[in-house]
């Protein structure tokens, strides 16, 4: 998921826009974590839903703590940095090309891609879950079906952010600048009290049942990211308050693990509380402060996982989850070889994937939304 926007290039007002490698290095940095999070989610001993659930003899699980000290700000954070690359895109590109841009990098993935390949992450999903014991008499078509909308899994943010691209779309045309201009204006107290905001947002536009819809949540930060926080003024405050910014994080985010540790973090009302969105805003607001002071720099290892994050978002559970299908729920490994095995397998074979299927004309276009290069033109 690198940003889309050049290294320098000419915006229609002639402003110079030079590459900012910090929100490409979040980018790598925070997928990551992802995968590290899905191997320690898929056995947790939390009782939060979704994977095999625990597999040690440990009376408590404390390494789980990790998943409360990520959830509540990593894809909050994700969702900001695809906010401010939206805007630099939207720099040298017209709405049209940005919605025929997201439309084919992310829609066409998280929609054709599910028919495609990843009705084999919703067979493996499927299987761990024995969800297949009550489908014994349903026709092939429908188990394809079924299998093919099981395998989701996490591309709901690639779909959440199409959304959102497209109604910024909307936006744009409304507010004509007036908003973004009023954003560069920001200064420390205004970003604090953004907190308030995110909070509020987090009580709307929830789904009931599929947690991760959180478009309130997600939305507003995917906004602020355009508004705000495309600012270069902005991001310079940031930089100049960045221990205070990590001093309210770390206080927010131990008072969050020490409260809720146990509880289902990803459901209301932990997911809603002050606890949540606070740590969640100010963990984010703390990532980029110091990404911008001290990581806006590139080499050939950031350069590769920057040019390659996206295929490891895409592929990772699937070997995390086959892992735990095949020794996970079996228990016919010792726990501490399957979780090194599930991590391992999530970024072996995500690159494995990423490789071959970038590789194959159509499959590059339905599962990545690459489009076919052309001489002297990369997509």
């Amino acid at each position: 998921m690198p940003c889309i926007y050049d290294k320098v290039k000419n915006n229609c007002k002639g402003v110079m826009l030079m590459r900012k490698y910090y929100l490409d290095n979040i980018r790598w940095a925070t997928v990551v974590l992802v995968v590290v999070y899905h191997v320690l989610y898929m056995y947790n001993g939390e009782g939060v839903l979704g994977g095999v659930g625990k597999i040690t003899a440990l009376d408590v699980q404390y390494y789980d703590i990790f998943l409360y000290a990520v959830y509540p700000w990593f894809m909050l954070l994700l969702f900001l940095v695809s906010g401010i690359c939206s805007r630099y895109f939207l720099e040298n590109h017209s709405g049209k090309e940005f919605a025929k841009n997201r439309t084919r990098k992310l829609l066409i993935p998280s929609t054709v891609g599910l028919f495609v390949f990843q009705f084999v992450q919703g067979y493996v999903s499927m299987s761990i879950s024995d969800a297949f014991d009550s489908m014994q008499e349903a026709p092939a078509i429908i188990k394809y079906l079924i299998m093919a909308l099981s395998g989701i899994g996490v591309l709901w943010y690639i779909q959440l952010l199409w959304i959102f691209s497209m109604g910024l779309l909307l936006i744009r045309k409304i507010e004509k600048n007036r908003l973004w201009k009023l954003g560069g204006k920001a200064n420390i107290l205004v970003i604090l009290l953004l907190a308030v905001v995110v909070w509020g947002a987090a009580q709307i536009l929830n789904t009931p049942v599929i947690v991760v819809y959180r478009f309130g949540y997600y939305g507003v930060s995917f906004l602020l990211g355009y508004f705000v926080f495309s600012h270069d003024e902005v991001i310079e405050t940031l930089k100049k308050y960045f221990v205070l910014l990590v001093v309210l994080a770390t206080g927010l985010g131990v008072a969050f693990c020490a409260v809720y540790f146990n509880g289902n973090y990803a459901e209301a009302p932990i997911n809603r509380s002050v606890l949540f969105t606070g740590f969640g805003w100010f963990a984010a607001m703390a990532i980029l402060s110091g990404a911008a002071k001290y990581a806006d720099k590139r080499n050939a290892f950031t350069a590769w996982m920057s040019k390659n994050n996206f295929g490891l978002y895409v592929f990772h559970y699937l070997g995390i989850s086959t892992v735990a299908l095949l020794w996970g729920k079996t228990r016919i490994l010792p726990a501490t070889a399957v979780y090194v095995i599930s991590l391992i397998a999530g970024f072996a074979v995500a690159c494995a994937l990423n490789a071959v299927i970038s590789r194959i004309p159509f499959f590059r276009w339905a599962v990545l939304g690459i489009k076919k290069e052309r001489k002297n033109n990369v997509s």
